[in-house]
């Protein structure tokens, strides 16, 4: 018989469910996907990282978790190399391996790797909750609460997370002519997969590398910033790079976290919302062309457009919801997207956006 567990959650409710991975007592903060598919995919996504995650969708682990969960390459099926999510919370584990690439059910996957998860929680309401009261510090337990006085909850936003996600060393990735500097705030492993089909090298380095220091003797053609968890407003290294960045006129493209990255190092600002994107169907339009785009997302903070000067046009928008989804400077290559055009899960909608990166990169290397 499976193992009684409860989620507590800061305003006082308690929800009991039964636990089907690690049974180790963890805080974090709590949000929702709504996504049917991509589990592995999602569980492994850095922008996770401190994270409790309720899936919506009441039937999880149906076609089991691919064999080479350790695999930390590149070229494997998961996007980081171990999962990033703190605890999971869903209505039904269903205990299948029910897929050719399937090794191992999602059960056995998370006791690997040391991660609690609740099944039996009444995920409707309990999201119902969260877009009412909006995200809220969790703690997942497996000593019954006799009282909650004794418990103390952490707000991952109070900490930059994102030394526990980037990368310690530069590593290389392709032998192409257009030499992308590309900041590791916590990517996802298809970022590098699609810009590595180009003729490209990629560079990736730590959040906080500084390439304009004097000792530092890498040559780039363009920058990429990736997504990552947490408040960009933490990552003071790295906006302060992004500036020198913007005024060199050095083609950048960020996703995401670099989306909140850029915007700030342009001088403008952002806010948390109230409990965030996290689906793979998300709408988004582009302001420049009037066409819509289905899109994947996973973010808890937007940035504000109005606050970054005239040079600047938004270029895309949420249509659930109105927030900012992209910017775009007027005549610099500048431009950033909040969603994620690499997937992983979720739709391929918006790919050609590293087409369009590519290009402007290729340009610039023409004019040098």
């Amino acid at each position: 018989m499976a193992k009684k567990g409860y989620l507590i959650l800061e305003n006082g409710d308690v929800l009991e469910g039964e636990s089907f991975g690690d049974e180790k007592e963890i805080k974090g903060e709590v949000v929702f996907n709504t996504g049917m598919v991509g589990y592995p995919e999602s569980f492994t996504d850095p922008s996770y990282f401190g994270q409790i995650l309720v899936m919506t969708y009441p039937l999880i682990g149906n076609y089991g978790v691919p064999s080479s969960s350790k695999n930390r390459k590149i070229d494997g099926l998961f996007e980081s190399g171990k999962i990033q999510i703190r605890g999971l919370v869903v209505e039904s584990n269903i205990d299948g391996t029910s897929h050719w690439q399937s090794g191992k059910t999602l059960s056995t996957w998370l006791k690997e790797e040391g991660v609690p998860a609740l099944s039996g929680i009444d995920t409707r309401t309990l999201t119902k909750t969260l877009r009412e009261k909006g995200v809220m510090r969790g703690i997942v337990t497996f000593e019954k609460p006799r009282n909650l006085s004794g418990f103390t909850f952490y707000d991952i936003n109070k900490d930059n997370l994102i030394p526990f996600v980037s990368c310690k060393k530069i590593a290389r990735y392709g032998n192409g002519s257009i030499k992308i500097l590309f900041i590791d705030c916590g990517l996802k492993y298809n970022q590098i997969r699609i810009l590595t089909k180009y003729d490209t090298t990629v560079i990736q380095v730590p959040w906080d590398y500084n390439p304009f220091q004097s000792d530092n003797n890498i040559k780039f053609d363009a920058v990429f910033i990736s997504n990552g968890p947490g408040d960009a407003r933490t990552m003071r290294e790295t906006i302060e790079t992004v500036k020198e960045v913007l005024r060199r006129k050095i083609p950048t493209f960020g996703i995401c976290l670099g989306h909140q990255v850029l915007t700030l190092a342009a001088g403008g600002e952002i806010y948390k919302l109230k409990y965030g994107h996290r689906s793979q169907n998300q709408p988004v339009k582009n302001e420049l062309t009037d066409k819509c785009y289905i899109t994947s997302q996973n973010h808890g903070y937007a940035s504000i457009p109005s606050t970054l000067s005239k040079d600047w046009k938004i270029w895309f928008t949420n249509l659930n919801d109105g927030t900012n989804e992209g910017i775009h400077h007027k005549t610099l290559p500048f431009f950033s997207v909040q969603f994620h055009p690499e997937a992983s899960p979720g739709p391929t909608d918006t790919e050609w956006l590293f087409d369009y990166f590519i290009k402007r990169s290729e340009d610039r290397v023409k004019k040098h």
